[in-house]
């Protein structure tokens, strides 16, 4: 099973058509870095839906070249953490793809897949621990390549039933974007697992299952605040402040400039999402005041959601404080030498 990533998962832009051809027609050439992915897929198995249409006298021809082709959705409008949509530019959302499946056209994006993926898991099978040909480890990235791109397309042909479902529950204890991204995990595993053969629309499948991932994730979430319920003090929660014990680091105009130089150098070691967001949140371009930017704001402008950008700005603020203290330490005992 292919692991999405949020950047492939949601694209700024439609992908490509699934092109056609046999994998034969595939160049030869491979790099190094090619080669040792190919080697890397060749050597575990690829999980699939079986079909009795992949083992059929021409089924690559009657799958691929003689299918019809299926416009890409549009899915530049999905950006849920950007814009709000968790209100009424849902239902405008689900109207602007450029057109929704037909039951023949899902048929035939599932068993695309499915397909490419049977023939990656019959070359694995095939060497048996075997030296691998570059014609096969060709073949390999051929039919990876198809069946990722056409996983995307299911998912992004189906998006907007995420936002759809988040709408139906009501979860206090969650963000909307938690929801989304839950939403969004659920869907992709329903790509996998879906099997068309069955008869049933994808969206009856999907829907369940983005639904019961939303009820996991409040369950866990409910528990979470049973065990830990500082972690969810809703004056956090609410209010910008920061921690008083990080008053003086942060907000003194004596220490302004050597937090400008620890940010500069990154003398704290700090990770570049905690970097970016004491960059954001406080702004040390200018002397601190009234008008920083909010837990939520920051967190629109780069993807989190405010919890997450609270937990990230307080272990970064950990970080500059011990080792403000340290240089405060060692002045001290090199005035005390003297």
């Amino acid at each position: 099973m292919f692991d999405p990533i949020l950047s492939e998962l949601v694209p700024t832009r439609a992908p490509a058509p699934v092109r056609r051809g046999r994998a034969r027609k595939v160049s030869a050439r491979l790099t190094r870095q090619a080669r040792d992915k190919a080697i890397a897929l060749l050597a575990r198995s690829t999980p699939f839906v079986d079909s009795p249409e992949f083992r059929k006298r021409g089924a690559e021809k009657r799958l691929f070249d003689d299918a019809p082709d299926i416009q890409a959705a549009d899915v530049s409008w999905y950006r849920p953490l950007v814009e709000d949509l968790s209100a009424h530019t849902t239902r405008d959302a689900r109207f602007r793809q450029t057109k929704p499946l037909t039951g023949r056209e899902e048929v035939t994006l599932f068993r695309q897949m499915n397909y490419s993926r049977y023939r990656m898991e019959r070359l694995h099978r095939q060497l048996r621990g075997k030296e691998p040909t570059t014609a096969v480890l060709v073949e390999a990235l051929h039919w990876r390549d198809r069946a990722v791109q056409l996983r995307f397309q299911i998912a992004e042909s189906n998006v907007a039933l995420v936002l759809a479902m988040a709408r139906r529950v009501r979860a206090d204890d969650m963000e909307f974007a938690d929801l989304i991204g839950e939403g969004n995990m659920a869907l992709m595993r329903s790509v996998d697992k879906f099997d068309c053969e069955r008869g049933f629309k994808f969206s009856t499948y999907a829907c369940r299952a983005i639904l019961k991932a939303f009820s996991r994730a409040g369950i866990n979430s409910t528990k979470y605040r049973q065990r830990y319920s500082l972690a969810y003090d809703p004056e956090l929660e609410i209010g910008n402040a920061v921690d008083p014990r990080a008053g003086s680091a942060v907000t003194d105009g004596s220490t302004i400039v050597e937090l400008r130089e620890l940010l500069s150098t990154n003398a704290a070691a700090l990770s570049p999402v905690e970097h970016s967001v004491i960059e954001n949140r406080f702004g040390f371009t200018a002397h601190l005041n009234d008008d920083s930017p909010t837990l939520e704001e920051v967190g629109r402008r780069l993807g989190l959601t405010k919890e997450r950008v609270r937990q990230v700005q307080n272990h970064a603020l950990a970080k500059l404080r011990s080792l403000l203290g340290s240089r405060e330490e060692s002045s001290a005992a090199g005035g005390s030498c003297n």
